[in-house]
């Protein structure tokens, strides 16, 4: 056996011995690591493992999954802005059934945690992909994208109204025993009460933050960029509000916090896990370097190290006000 393998899988840096430990309790999950892919940019797995091993991602997390087929928004379908990305992708997808019959058996074999991402245009639509999803093979839990507009109302994202999101956690606890994450906004409104109401309503975690909407306009055109008209903006432009409310959120719930919002090095993932997240997503990174969230995972542990952190779990909150490690101290 070669060095730096065990049993076919290659062993990072940080699970060797003599390493700071990256291995983190997020709720009812233990990862190896705390970086894993944010919903949208790594499909369902299958393209990316021509890139790596995906086992060495702490957890996978699937592009945004509905009750029927979605065939998504029209082209064109992302633009670049100063330090970000516009998508207007329409959460184009198959369907949970084909992604049950098809992509979880073999995303089952990998071995880690899979969070399926799941959406709908109604509080009915989100609790039936749930139960479908009950008893999947692999399955950890449910990430629900509560960035959705409710077609069956007003048009208001139910993320955006604590009784709304609240209502879709609810009704999702009920047709499936899988654990909730529930994916809020950093621009919601009222967004710690948003956050209260989630995890009063029965989620085990909360994933922070989904895109911020944005709009770019072809000056020659004279129309907007992308073919739907506003999109959501990802990437390092958003990161500043995506910590913002992490550390706002962190400080308000119990259940964990996974942070998400333009991390594209160790030191980005590390200010999260400072502010009071206890796992990470790569999201746009993932578009321009399929492997980022391995070179972010080796980032992270070359820091602990530097930093004097024996673990990921000794570096979680460490920015907070009444932290031991605050201001230069060590662990």
């Amino acid at each position: 056996m070669k060095a730096g393998e065990s049993g076919g899988r290659t062993v990072p840096a940080a699970e060797r011995p003599g390493e700071p430990s990256l291995a983190v309790q997020v709720g009812p999950w233990r990862l190896a690591t705390p970086v894993m892919p944010a919903s949208g940019t790594f499909a369902y797995g299958r393209e990316m493992a021509a890139w790596f091993d995906l086992r060495r991602l702490g957890a996978l997390v699937t592009k945004g999954t509905s009750l029927r087929p979605r065939l998504g928004a029209p082209p064109p379908r992302v633009a670049e802005t100063p330090g970000g990305l516009l998508n207007a992708v329409g959460l184009e997808n198959p369907g949970v059934d084909e992604v049950v019959a098809r992509e979880l058996p073999w995303l089952a074999g990998l071995g880690i945690p899979v969070f399926v991402n799941v959406w709908g245009t109604s509080v009915a639509e989100y609790g039936e992909v749930a139960a479908r999803l009950e008893g999947a093979p692999g399955v950890a839990g449910i990430e629900l994208n509560l960035s959705c507009p409710n077609v069956g109302a007003d048009g208001t994202e139910f993320g955006r109204d604590p009784r709304l999101a609240a209502a879709v956690v609810e009704t999702a606890r009920k047709r499936t025993s899988l654990p909730l994450l529930a994916k809020l906004a950093a621009d919601a409104p009222a967004l710690e009460e948003v956050a209260r109401a989630v995890e009063a309503a029965g989620a085990s975690a909360i994933t922070l933050s989904n895109t911020l909407r944005g709009l770019a306009i072809d000056v020659r055109r004279r129309r907007p960029v992308l073919g739907r008209g506003t999109g959501g903006l990802s990437g390092p432009a958003i990161k500043p509000l995506a910590l913002r409310a992490v550390w706002e959120v962190a400080g308000r719930v119990t259940v964990p916090v996974v942070g998400v919002g333009g991390i594209r090095s160790g030191e980005d993932a590390a200010e999260f896990l400072l502010a009071g997240a206890r796992a990470v997503q790569v999201g746009t990174a993932n578009l321009v370097e399929p492997d980022a969230c391995l070179r972010v995972t080796e980032e992270l542990g070359a820091l602990l190290r530097r930093e004097g952190f024996a673990s990921v779990e000794a570096m979680i909150g460490a920015a907070r006000p009444g932290s031991p490690a605050r201001g230069g101290e060590r662990p």
